[in-house]
């Protein structure tokens, strides 16, 4: 799969996102969606499920995301009828504020702390899962690396990582949510990255 992905890519951009997940669910035999909820993740989560009812919908929280992002999560996983599978780190947010808090991404602390808030429990999840398929919604224009891929992807694990709305712009996201009713929302924190163009680990 690997020496054609070339290939594959170049015929899957002239297709919808719909399309492109029908094609990955026909060479899967373990797809799993990822998901922190953050800004217009219900469109993934509508797309892959529109194709798959059970897929297995990976959350890892890393238990500092926002009142309206926990809200937000609720009600997209309520409206979809979401199969999802919780991972949060081993220790809780109250007793890390105490011991380690939350370093600026400056302070050597802060690798510890995107280690055990969001490494840890993804591989934790991916560990148990262990997909062949994994659909994300990454997106060109997001970061360096991000640019840098497409819309298949595969890493030295040998999963391929397929972001069917790829190259898609928030406008054109916008109004897939408004035309499938779907809600949105941007009050969201992600601690381990704190800035926007930055990497948390999981993709570079």
């Amino acid at each position: 799969m690997k020496t054609n992905l070339e290939q594959i890519n170049k015929d899957l951009r002239r297709k919808s996102p719909l399309e492109i997940i029908l094609w990955a669910v026909s060479v899967a035999n373990n797809p799993v969606v990822t998901t922190n909820f953050r800004p217009y993740e219900a469109a993934i989560l509508h797309a892959v499920a529109k194709v798959k009812r059970d897929i297995n919908v990976i959350w890892c929280d890393t238990g500092y995301n926002t009142p309206q992002t926990y809200k937000h999560a609720e009600s997209v996983i309520n409206q979809l009828g979401l199969n999802v599978h919780l991972y949060v780190p081993k220790q809780t947010t109250a007793h890390r504020d105490i011991v380690l808090g939350v370093p600026h991404i400056d302070d050597p602390n802060h690798k510890l702390f995107t280690d055990q808030v969001k490494l840890e429990p993804f591989k934790r999840a991916m560990t148990e899962h262990q997909p062949d398929v994994w659909f994300t919604n990454l997106r060109k224009g997001q970061t360096a690396f991000r640019d840098s891929i497409d819309i298949v992807s595969q890493g030295a694990d040998g999963i391929l990582k397929v972001s069917p709305f790829y190259y898609w712009t928030d406008e054109a996201l916008d109004k897939y949510l408004i035309d499938n009713n779907l809600p949105n929302e941007f009050k969201y924190f992600d601690p381990t990255k704190q800035l926007e163009n930055r990497e948390c680990g999981l993709h570079a």
